[in-house]
Protein backbone atom coordinates (compact mmCIF):
# COMPACT_ATOMS: atom_id res chain seq x y z
CA UNK A 1 0.00 0.00 0.00
CA UNK A 2 1.07 3.16 -0.91
CA UNK A 3 0.36 6.83 0.21
CA UNK A 4 0.02 9.45 -3.20
CA UNK A 5 -1.01 13.04 -2.80
CA UNK A 6 -4.03 13.61 -4.56
CA UNK A 7 -5.94 17.02 -4.96
CA UNK A 8 -3.70 18.53 -1.87
CA UNK A 9 -4.80 15.28 0.71
CA UNK A 10 -2.58 12.47 1.43
CA UNK A 11 -4.27 9.16 0.52
CA UNK A 12 -3.66 5.33 0.86
CA UNK A 13 -3.87 3.71 -2.88
CA UNK A 14 -3.19 0.30 -4.07
CA UNK A 15 -0.50 0.02 -6.91
CA UNK A 16 -2.93 0.43 -9.40
CA UNK A 17 -3.89 4.17 -7.30
CA UNK A 18 -7.63 2.30 -5.88
CA UNK A 19 -8.55 4.27 -3.00
CA UNK A 20 -8.02 1.65 -0.03
CA UNK A 21 -10.32 3.83 2.28
CA UNK A 22 -13.22 4.78 0.44
CA UNK A 23 -13.82 7.41 3.51
CA UNK A 24 -11.01 9.59 2.12
CA UNK A 25 -12.57 10.30 -0.90
CA UNK A 26 -13.78 13.86 -1.69
CA UNK A 27 -15.44 15.52 -4.82
CA UNK A 28 -11.93 17.20 -5.63
CA UNK A 29 -10.39 13.61 -5.49
CA UNK A 30 -12.69 12.44 -7.65
CA UNK A 31 -12.58 15.24 -10.14
CA UNK A 32 -8.23 14.36 -9.88
CA UNK A 33 -8.10 11.11 -10.67
CA UNK A 34 -10.85 11.69 -13.49
CA UNK A 35 -8.33 14.04 -14.99
CA UNK A 36 -5.38 11.35 -14.21
CA UNK A 37 -7.44 8.93 -16.39
CA UNK A 38 -8.59 11.36 -19.18
CA UNK A 39 -12.27 11.14 -18.33
CA UNK A 40 -14.43 14.11 -18.31
CA UNK A 41 -17.08 14.61 -15.84
CA UNK A 42 -20.88 15.14 -16.76
CA UNK A 43 -23.72 15.27 -14.36
CA UNK A 44 -24.70 11.67 -15.92
CA UNK A 45 -20.86 10.50 -14.89
CA UNK A 46 -21.81 12.26 -11.30
CA UNK A 47 -24.77 10.54 -10.83
CA UNK A 48 -23.37 6.94 -11.74
CA UNK A 49 -20.59 8.07 -9.33
CA UNK A 50 -23.21 8.76 -6.41
CA UNK A 51 -25.23 5.76 -6.90
CA UNK A 52 -21.84 3.38 -6.50
CA UNK A 53 -20.87 5.34 -3.70
CA UNK A 54 -24.50 4.66 -2.24
CA UNK A 55 -24.92 1.44 -2.82
CA UNK A 56 -21.41 0.80 -1.53
CA UNK A 57 -22.01 2.34 1.96
CA UNK A 58 -25.52 0.18 1.85
CA UNK A 59 -23.90 -3.51 1.18
CA UNK A 60 -19.69 -3.04 1.86
CA UNK A 61 -19.24 -4.43 -1.78
CA UNK A 62 -18.72 -2.27 -5.07
CA UNK A 63 -21.92 -3.14 -7.27
CA UNK A 64 -21.51 -5.26 -10.16
CA UNK A 65 -22.52 -3.99 -13.79
CA UNK A 66 -25.60 -6.40 -13.38
CA UNK A 67 -26.57 -4.70 -10.20
CA UNK A 68 -25.76 -1.33 -11.85
CA UNK A 69 -28.76 -2.24 -14.28
CA UNK A 70 -31.05 -3.95 -12.04
CA UNK A 71 -31.13 -2.03 -8.66
CA UNK A 72 -29.57 0.98 -9.99
CA UNK A 73 -31.50 1.36 -13.27
CA UNK A 74 -28.22 2.27 -14.93
CA UNK A 75 -28.31 1.29 -18.77
CA UNK A 76 -25.09 -0.58 -19.56
CA UNK A 77 -25.05 0.97 -23.42
CA UNK A 78 -25.37 4.28 -21.30
CA UNK A 79 -22.40 3.21 -19.18
CA UNK A 80 -20.29 1.84 -21.45
CA UNK A 81 -20.43 5.29 -23.56
CA UNK A 82 -19.91 7.34 -20.39
CA UNK A 83 -17.00 5.65 -19.36
CA UNK A 84 -15.31 3.58 -22.57
CA UNK A 85 -12.49 0.80 -21.79
CA UNK A 86 -13.73 -0.78 -18.70
CA UNK A 87 -16.83 1.10 -16.94
CA UNK A 88 -16.92 0.04 -13.82
CA UNK A 89 -12.97 0.10 -13.45
CA UNK A 90 -13.29 3.47 -14.30
CA UNK A 91 -16.21 4.84 -12.63
CA UNK A 92 -15.24 2.75 -9.26
CA UNK A 93 -11.46 4.62 -9.32
CA UNK A 94 -12.68 8.13 -9.77
CA UNK A 95 -15.91 6.95 -7.02
CA UNK A 96 -12.84 6.22 -4.50
CA UNK A 97 -13.48 2.55 -4.46
CA UNK A 98 -11.82 -0.72 -4.49
CA UNK A 99 -11.36 -2.42 -7.95
CA UNK A 100 -14.09 -4.96 -8.55
CA UNK A 101 -13.31 -8.27 -7.85
CA UNK A 102 -14.18 -9.61 -11.16
CA UNK A 103 -12.13 -7.05 -12.84
CA UNK A 104 -8.60 -8.54 -14.06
Amino acid sequence: MAEKLIAGINVSVTEEGYLTDPSQWTKEIGLEIAKELEQELSDEHWAIIDYLQKDFKETGKVPTIRRMKKVGGIDTKVLYSLFPEGPVVKATKIAGLSKPASCV
